[in-house]
């Protein structure tokens, strides 16, 4: 927790952050920004927690902006909604914990001591799961490096296309109007897909695109 000089809630709802409150009460440098356009560069050591409650969410139940900050910054999140999320996807995105919003403030805080002391906050069988599957990836990455690239043949070039769209952040609005093409077609492109790559959601196929990337680029013009 020495190494954190600031903690920044992401707090999107027009009530007031308690566990911000909380977390000021014991000593931590804290601030409350209520808009993502407040969101800047900072040479400082931030922490963020972003609030589930008010932001825009992917398919996983995962706040959009936390998806570009946890390439770039440490994040976690608070106000989380049991079983609106999916905890497994979070976990492997980089998200360094879950905060619910059903859980008692001294738990929170608990979870909050032990994210800003770089520990991860979430179940431990889930924790477990997660490490095993990552264990088996290892042990068979000739296997995994073949069916890899026989999906990648399989993909057609519009798939190749939205595929680096949403690598690159953007929504399925965002891409039936960069391509000209109505939600509901890109909605049956993405499952199509995830049937050909294997992956149950955008976390998973963004992983799996990851030794793909640049040939990928080379199709990402329509």
């Amino acid at each position: 927790m020495n190494d954190i000089d600031e903690v920044v809630f992401l707090h999107l709802v027009p009530t007031p952050c308690h566990l911000a409150m909380l977390a000021e009460s014991i000593g931590l440098k804290t601030r409350v920004i209520s808009d993502i356009e407040q969101l800047e560069p900072s040479g400082s050591r931030s922490f963020y927690l972003i609030s589930q409650q008010g932001a825009a969410i992917d398919c996983n139940g995962i706040p959009l902006v936390a998806a570009q900050l946890v390439k770039h910054v440490p994040v976690a999140l608070y106000d989380v909604t049991k079983d609106s999320l999916d905890e497994e996807s979070a976990l492997l995105l980089g998200v360094r914990g879950l905060l619910f919003s059903d859980q008692r403030m001294d738990l929170q805080l608990t979870g909050l001591r032990k994210i800003l002391a770089d520990e991860l906050w979430y179940d431990r069988t889930l924790i477990s799961r997660v490490f095993r599957q990552l264990v088996n990836q290892i042990d068979k990455p000739l296997q995994l490096s073949t069916e890899g690239s026989e999906s990648f043949q399989q993909l057609t070039r519009r798939e190749k296309t939205i595929i680096q769209l949403v690598s690159s952040g953007a929504r399925n609005k965002e891409i039936a109007e960069g391509l000209c093409i109505s939600e509901h077609t890109v909605k049956a492109h993405i499952s199509s897909i995830f049937r050909k790559t294997h992956a149950r959601n955008r976390v998973e196929l963004l992983r799996w695109a990851e030794p793909f990337q640049n040939q990928l680029n080379l199709h990402a013009a329509v």
